[in-house]
């Protein structure tokens, strides 16, 4: 009937009120909701530099194709002198005298080199080959006897010794019948991945005397074999803790945390052991950064789908790979992060009838 209100537009006061457009109290709705992520989202929303210039750059493919060494780099490594074997403290070795029982026998070389030969008395043979060890104990005997025929034969190599340091299954002095290799000594120590999985081992060093050489042993385990060096007597190997070569995947990634660089690991070897990227993720703005250079490289994880080999950049240590939130699961969890100020403006601005 003509002049008779609906009861909802009618207030407890008993005044007659306008009913609001629709329209208006969705506008009163988005103003709260602004109003709610100023106050309880300030400071939550994601600020990530863009790419230094020409950071691709400084980045390299790894490469997957393993080629071997040619012979003339591999001569060119191997260790200069006289392919023979030189006695050294240690040896165990046998002088024996043709006809003369009396002053036959096994020897022990001494730390000083010596030997000592009935009626001779000592006699130095460290540094020397069998010929000439043989040679010096004819020398030695020439004031007692004459015309005495001399050889020198080896029952047990002792000198050829290295002395492995670090994070290896058998660390300490290993012996050797030959100079070995470096493969061939982290092999007896017990320091390549097959053997010991947790233990990826990635560089080593070589102390000689007073000098030092760190040797990239994921070069050498990837098939460069001019690495492979040879071994002198009393040469230090060290290894260090698998842990010093961490790379660091972050951000918006199932399981982010540190990681170790293996050998030819990729941006793509390292997203995939973190789990790959959430749901949240902003896949247009990957960031790998590498603070030791100063550079943060920046791409869109769609082009490496192309694919683009280009951009699966190889890592190295200390590398952090960085996957920042999309813009719209920021406002997402700004919305689910309110402070109480705002829920109660919220519920105001939607109760209120002003």
């Amino acid at each position: 009937m003509k002049g008779i209100k609906h009861a909802s537009e009618i207030g407890r006061s008993g005044r007659i009120r306008r009913l609001r457009p629709f329209s208006h109290r969705v506008i009163r709705i988005g103003l709260a909701l602004l109003w709610a992520s100023i106050l309880s989202g300030c400071g939550a929303w994601e600020i990530v530099p863009g790419s230094t210039p020409a950071s691709a750059s400084d980045f390299e493919v790894p490469e997957r194709r393993i080629e071997a060494s040619s012979f003339e780099l591999l001569k060119q490594f191997e260790q200069a002198g006289e392919p023979v074997y030189r006695f050294g403290p240690g040896d165990e070795l046998v002088v024996s005298v043709a006809a003369r029982p009396e002053i036959s026998g096994p020897h022990l070389v001494g730390p000083d080199g010596i030997i000592t030969i009935p009626f001779a008395g000592p006699v130095l043979i460290g540094g020397l080959t069998r010929e000439e060890a043989a040679s010096r104990v004819v020398e030695a005997l020439a004031p007692y006897y004459l015309d005495l025929s001399v050889t020198v034969g080896v029952t047990r190599y002792g000198s050829n010794r290295i002395v492995v340091l670090g994070r290896v299954e058998n660390p300490g002095v290993l012996q050797f019948d030959t100079p070995p290799n470096l493969l061939e000594t982290l092999a007896q120590a017990g320091g390549l991945p097959l053997l010991r999985p947790e233990q990826l081992l990635t560089r080593c060093a070589v102390i000689r005397g007073d000098s030092i050489l760190w040797v990239d042993v994921a070069r050498l385990l990837t098939g460069d074999l001019s690495l492979n060096i040879r071994l002198q007597r009393n040469d230090i190997v060290y290894i260090p803790d698998s842990t010093d070569t961490p790379v660091y995947v972050l951000g918006e990634v199932e399981t982010p945390g540190v990681y170790r660089l293996t050998p030819q690991m990729s941006f793509l070897d390292a997203l995939s052991q973190a789990g790959g990227p959430t749901r949240d993720a902003n896949l247009n703005r990957i960031h790998v950064i590498r603070p030791a250079d100063r550079v943060n490289f920046s791409f869109s994880f769609m082009e490496i789908l192309k694919p683009d080999p280009g951009l699966n950049v190889a890592m190295k240590e200390g590398d952090i790979v960085y996957v920042p939130r999309s813009g719209i699961s920021q406002i997402g969890y700004i919305l689910e992060n309110f402070n109480p100020f705002s829920s109660i403006l919220i519920i105001n601005q939607l109760m209120s009838g002003d």
